[in-house]
């Protein structure tokens, strides 16, 4: 009986000990997660005097870059990748024409920087968590890009339904929409009939 209890002792702390660690590396992945939620929210903060003192394009290249995307300039073949070289000179000389969010932390707090961006002409969300509906929506509204962006991909942006998609008819002057992966579309004939009503000039692909 004795060596019994011994081994049930032995047995119950064994248990004790994996669900204390279990429980450890729970509570270890949330404050990792939530501590990454909060950084990637800090790097989204809109910082409106930066805005004022290098002009929109400088400002919405360091939150880009801040967050992980990249962005390419009128008149240059090459993708700014790098924070920390970022170029300097004339802040008219470096006109933002191009972003690729692949992987990025952007969202919808930091749209604002992309108001005042005359010369968009191409943007790619993939593989985007915190883009969603809202998002889209508020890109859509947005008057310069609506002038200006003729070419747009959104792939494997899992938070991204039939609503967000739809409001992509204020987009006029698109002349290309790729779609790929999107599980939150639940209604693409009808989604994509709205679109091309609306952009009859716009090639739209879907891989959905």
């Amino acid at each position: 009986m004795r060596e019994l209890s011994r081994k049930s002792i032995k047995m119950l702390f064994a248990k004790t000990t994996a669900s204390f660690t279990a429980l450890r590396c729970i509570r270890s992945h949330v404050c990792r997660r939530n501590f990454w939620g909060w950084l990637n929210a800090v790097f989204n903060k809109v910082d409106y005097d930066r805005i004022k003192a290098v002009g929109p394009d400088r400002a919405a290249s360091e939150w880009l870059l801040r967050c992980g995307a990249s962005v390419r300039y009128k008149g240059f073949d090459k993708w700014q990748k790098d924070y920390n070289h970022l170029p300097t000179g004339p802040l008219e000389k470096f006109r933002i024409e191009g972003i690729d969010a692949t992987e990025s932390c952007i969202m919808f707090k930091g749209f604002d920087y992309l108001d005042d961006l005359e010369y968009v002409e191409e943007i790619k969300f993939q593989r985007c968590m915190y883009i969603q509906d809202e998002c889209l929506e508020r890109l859509g509204g947005i008057e310069n890009l609506q002038k200006s962006l003729q070419w747009l991909e959104i792939i494997s942006c899992g938070n991204v339904t039939d609503r967000g998609i739809i409001t992509l008819h204020h987009l006029k002057n698109l002349r290309y929409l790729f779609l790929s992966d999107l599980p939150g579309i639940e209604e693409k004939e009808k989604t994509l009939q709205v679109l091309i009503t609306a952009l009859p000039t716009c090639e739209i692909k879907v891989d959905l």
